[in-house]
């Protein structure tokens, strides 16, 4: 699932839910699905592309930004912009995004 986004939209959005700058936390998870797309693609921005990680370093960097990082990481699986292996040990932030 993905949606259009425009820039002035993402950068809004962002400002709105990381008050101490992008790099921050995130004040509050979002409840709309767009947010959510946001969010996810934002921090997915953290990870290379191609490159393997283990859980344990998704969660490492993903709870820098929020403490439920398992949140995080289901929409950027769902989303599409990581994938898994089978056995939930592996991540790999995606091509196409």
């Amino acid at each position: 699932m993905a949606f259009n986004v425009t820039n002035q939209e993402r950068e809004q959005t962002l400002k709105n839910l990381f008050k101490k700058g992008p790099d921050g936390p995130l004040d509050v998870f979002p409840s709309k699905e767009k947010r959510k797309f946001i969010v996810a693609e934002h921090r997915a921005g953290r990870f290379e592309k191609g490159k393997s990680y283990h859980e344990r370093e998704v969660n490492e960097i993903l709870m820098l930004a929020y403490p439920d990082f398992a949140t995080i990481r289901r929409f950027l699986i769902d989303y599409g912009m990581m994938e898994r292996s089978e056995d939930g040990r592996v991540y790999r932030r995606t091509e196409q995004r």
